[in-house]
């Protein structure tokens, strides 16, 4: 192969792995709500629309106060243990997990069940909380301080399970795959 073959061969694989690397981005940053309601939340996201979603039961979970996705906090806090899943729009496990995580949160009532969008697009993650129909109520987290704060790995999704009190019981740092397989997992610790 001739250095002018490879140099244009080099040049088509990097273009192709930009495109790759933006098209999705671009696809899933749709723009505002059809409605152009909603909310623009944090400083890192001022330029994106947040559309309307659930309330969340406090002002921040596991002892740390996060501004609500799309919604208000409750000022009372919550008063039972709370299943958090960390997520990000752009993360395909939790695109998957995050049904099971609901259907969890529909089968089991004795729990409070929320997510943390870690990622700074409040926009992306509320539109995708809607696509995939998704009614769980979420925090937005822009800087990384609940992961930061409670010393999580650096990898989504990750599940805690946090006692009515605020104190973390365990914590999940992998997919689920089915509703019964998290029902498992958090049996276990509440025994």
């Amino acid at each position: 192969m001739t250095a002018s073959a490879k140099w244009y061969l080099a040049t088509v694989v990097v273009v192709l792995a930009v495109i790759v690397a933006v098209i999705p981005r671009l696809l899933s940053s749709g723009g505002e709500p059809a409605d152009g309601g909603g909310q623009v939340v944090g400083e890192a996201s001022t330029s994106s629309v947040v559309a309307p979603r659930p309330d969340c039961p406090a002002a921040g979970v596991a002892g740390v106060e996060l501004p609500c996705l799309g919604g208000a906090e409750n000022p009372a806090g919550a008063s039972k243990p709370t299943l958090v899943n960390l997520w990000a729009w752009w993360c395909g496990p939790c695109r998957t997990e995050l049904p099971i995580i609901d259907q969890f949160a529909a089968a089991h009532p004795e729990y409070e069940v929320v997510g943390v969008h870690a990622d700074a697009n409040a926009g992306n993650g509320a539109m995708m909380l809607n696509d995939l129909g998704i009614s769980l109520p979420s925090y937005q987290d822009d800087s990384n301080l609940f992961a930061g704060r409670l010393g999580l790995p650096s990898v989504v999704p990750i599940t805690m399970l946090v006692s009515a009190q605020g104190e973390v019981l365990a914590t999940f740092p992998r997919t689920f795959d089915s509703l019964g397989d998290l029902e498992s997992a958090v049996g276990e610790v509440q025994g």
